[in-house]
């Protein structure tokens, strides 16, 4: 089904947690001299006008990325976080979003690359626009982002930051999520995986996680925001997950101290919280 977009969503609450993470994973990465790849399966647009007709349907940025925007004694994670959002918004006004490619563009030294795939043929060209004076650093791909990984793991430098982000609009992509990384871990074991999940009341989403925890995978993060309690009606996403292999060490204490603030301005209603699961050995 290639009918989403992410311009409708662009901005929430699930926006901030996956960008806040990628970013911290990001200058971790950055710390050691060795060149490093980010990999975004499904990259979307690459950055989002908030005035555009797409954004203002749901509005759902006004509860992600507006309550953050003039907020002052944030922890320093999420101030890291705005800070590269305002680049995109010089004058001061919140109206554009950059979706994580355009992220994962700024934290790229000289010497890294960015390997970008997309399946929606309205989102790839707008991608191919957004990135046109990318050069050889930054290759847009129109495309299965899964198929992409089995054909670009290994990446030569052997270090890499793989974002899974899909739209869970079939189940179809709960089971490739799982199928995908197993085939990932096999190629490149050492990578570190990010990948996106939704909370929501459907069977799929609620079994996905102990799915991931089931992989193998010997060091693992999972971290989830819910910002009101599960609907009453089953439907909507009252919250997001992120399940990392082979997070950076120090990333489950910055969420520790990142993640209760956090929680605490994009609450909509009771219920809202956070959890953090971890394994290591």
């Amino acid at each position: 089904m290639l009918s989403y977009r992410h311009a409708y969503h662009a901005g929430n609450h699930a926006d901030v947690l996956k960008h806040l993470v990628l970013l911290q994973i990001a200058e971790y990465m950055a710390e050691k001299p060795a060149p490093f790849w980010i990999i975004d399966t499904h990259a979307g647009a690459g950055c989002y006008a908030l005035e555009s007709s797409h954004a203002n349907k749901l509005g759902e940025y006004r509860d992600g990325i507006g309550r953050l925007w003039d907020k002052k004694g944030l922890p320093t994670a999420a101030v890291n976080y705005l800070e590269f959002v305002k680049m995109l918004n010089p004058d001061g006004q919140l109206r554009h979003y950059p979706g994580s490619p355009w992220l994962a563009s700024q934290s790229l030294r000289e010497s890294d690359r960015l390997r970008l795939y997309e399946l929606h043929s309205t989102d790839v060209e707008l991608l191919k626009n957004n990135f046109k004076d990318g050069g050889r650093q930054i290759t847009v791909t129109a495309g299965d982002g899964f198929v992409g990984l089995k054909a670009i793991l290994p990446p030569p430098p052997r270090r890499a930051l793989v974002l899974i982000d899909p739209s869970y609009e079939t189940r179809d992509d709960y089971v490739n999520v799982v199928k995908g990384l197993q085939e990932a871990l096999k190629r490149f074991a050492t990578g570190t995986y990010v990948l996106w999940y939704p909370m929501l009341a459907k069977i799929e989403s609620r079994k996905l996680p102990d799915k991931l925890k089931r992989l193998g995978a010997t060091n693992w993060l999972n971290v989830t925001l819910e910002v009101s309690a599960p609907p009453k009606d089953g439907y909507g996403m009252n919250g997001s997950g992120l399940f990392i292999i082979n997070p950076p060490w120090s990333l489950e204490k910055t969420l520790r101290e990142t993640l209760p603030k956090l929680t605490e301005i994009l609450a909509q209603g009771e219920g809202a919280q956070f959890r953090l699961e971890s394994e290591s050995t």
